[in-house]
C-alpha cells in the first residue's frame, strides 16, 4: 500500500470523527459542563444571599436583644419602685400601729394610775377614820396623838 493513500485515509477517518464527535458528541458534554457550571453559579449565588440572609439575621436579633435589654431594665426598675413604695407603705403602717399601741398603752397606764389613786384615796379615808376612832377613844394626851400620828403616817 501506499503511504500517501494511507495517510489520506486516515486524515478523512479522522476528519469524519472529528465531525461526528462535533455533531453527535460534543453537544452533551457541552451542555452537561454549561448545566455543572450554571448549578456551581447558582450555588455560589445562593451562598451570597445566605450570608446577606444571616448577616441581616444578626441584626434583627442584636436589634431584638437590645429591646429585650431594655424592656428587662423598665421592668427592673419598675419592680424596684414599687418595692420601695410597698416598704415605705410597710414603714408608714409600722409607725402608725407603733402610735396605736403606745397610745393604747399610755391611756391603759393612765387608767391604772387613776385607779390606784382611787384606791389610795379609798384606803386613807379608811386609816384617817381608824385614826380618828383611835383618837376618840382614848384621852386627850398630846403624846398619844402624836404617837398614833406618827403610826398613821407609816401606814399611808
Amino acid at each position: 500500500m501506499n503511504l500517501n493513500a494511507t495517510l489520506y485515509v486516515q486524515f478523512a477517518v479522522f476528519f469524519i470523527l472529528a465531525i461526528f464527535t462535533m455533531k453527535f458528541v460534543w453537544p452533551p458534554l457541552m451542555k452537561a459542563l454549561d448545566e455543572r457550571a450554571e448549578r456551581i453559579a447558582n450555588g455560589l449565588a445562593a451562598a451570597d444571599r445566605g450570608k446577606a440572609d444571616l448577616a441581616a439575621a444578626e441584626k434583627r436579633v442584636q436589634a431584638e436583644m437590645a429591646g429585650a435589654r431594655d424592656e428587662v431594665q423598665k421592668r427592673i426598675v419598675e419592680a424596684e419602685k414599687r418595692a420601695a413604695q410597698i416598704i415605705d407603705a410597710a414603714k408608714q403602717s409600722a409607725v402608725e400601729e407603733a402610735a396605736r399601741i403606745v397610745a393604747a398603752a399610755k391611756a391603759d397606764a393612765e387608767q391604772q394610775v387613776t385607779r390606784a389613786r382611787e384606791e389610795l384615796r379609798g384606803q386613807v379615808a379608811s386609816l384617817a377614820v381608824q385614826g380618828a376612832e383611835q383618837i376618840l377613844k382614848r384621852e386627850v394626851n398630846a403624846a398619844a396623838h402624836a404617837d398614833l400620828l406618827s403610826k398613821l403616817s407609816t401606814e399611808l
